[in-house]
């Protein structure tokens, strides 16, 4: 465990991960790092390319060609891919239906995991904590996280949400959502494991608000509890 605020946030699709991590990001003046953002721009770069993305051997032989760079302003949380701003097309559907079977594949892990590392280090490395949500934050990616929460919701709830996101898409309606997001479940499975030490929020029944006040008051905790363990250490030599 290091002095730098790092805080993983995981959960199934729809949990309301990205807007209330940036809003925890936001509260504290912490960087922002949505790690499905790389995974979604690799796919949708394979797919612009016509590469067969049902193909693990291809999307293995191809993962490590683009060059992918996240924002981590919470503000304006932009992404780049071979310096193009992709940060509207890769939210698509298509790209949504499509992301799984990409992020699946172990070299695509391996190359986008040591991404995603590297960004922490960076952002601790130049005195900043950081917000980081996705996937496997708290169990591989950020595993000495100081915060670890693993926010979920009801099923219809994370349906609902995630249909008024695609509001523009007219076949986007919350039962065709719902029935493309158990399919997510289902295929993110593995990569959805709650940390041992993860605290669970479920966020069915509470605001934006309420959510983003819970997570800034456990980093509160965590912090000085951290501060607490350093100055007795001190004392202690």
């Amino acid at each position: 465990m290091t002095d730098c605020l790092v805080i993983a946030v995981d959960g199934p699709a729809g949990s309301g991960k990205s807007s209330a991590a940036r809003g925890v990001a936001a509260a504290l003046g912490l960087r922002y790092l949505d790690t499905g953002a790389t995974y979604r721009a690799l796919t949708w770069w394979l797919m612009t390319r016509g590469f067969d993305t049902a193909s693990p051997q291809v999307v293995a032989a191809h993962a490590a060609e683009p060059v992918i760079e996240p924002g981590t302003d919470p503000a304006a949380p932009a992404i780049t891919v071979n310096g193009e701003d992709v940060s509207r097309p890769i939210r698509t559907r298509e790209v949504s239906n499509t992301v799984s079977a990409v992020a699946s594949v172990p070299q695509v892990r391996a190359h986008l995991i040591a991404l995603q590392q590297r960004i922490i280090a960076e952002a601790c490395a130049a005195g900043h904590g950081i917000v980081a949500e996705g996937r496997d934050i708290g169990t591989v990616v950020a595993q000495d996280a100081m915060l670890k929460v693993f926010l979920t919701a009801s099923e219809d709830v994370r349906a609902a949400r995630r249909s008024a996101d695609l509001a523009a898409d007219p076949g986007a309606s919350a039962e065709v959502t719902r029935r493309e997001q158990s399919r997510r479940d289902r295929t993110d499975a593995p990569q959805m494991a709650r940390a041992a030490d993860a605290v669970e929020i479920d966020s069915t029944g509470l605001g934006l608000d309420e959510v983003v006040h819970t997570i800034v008051t456990l980093a509160g905790e965590r912090a000085a509890a951290a501060r607490q363990r350093a100055g007795a250490g001190r004392t202690g030599r």
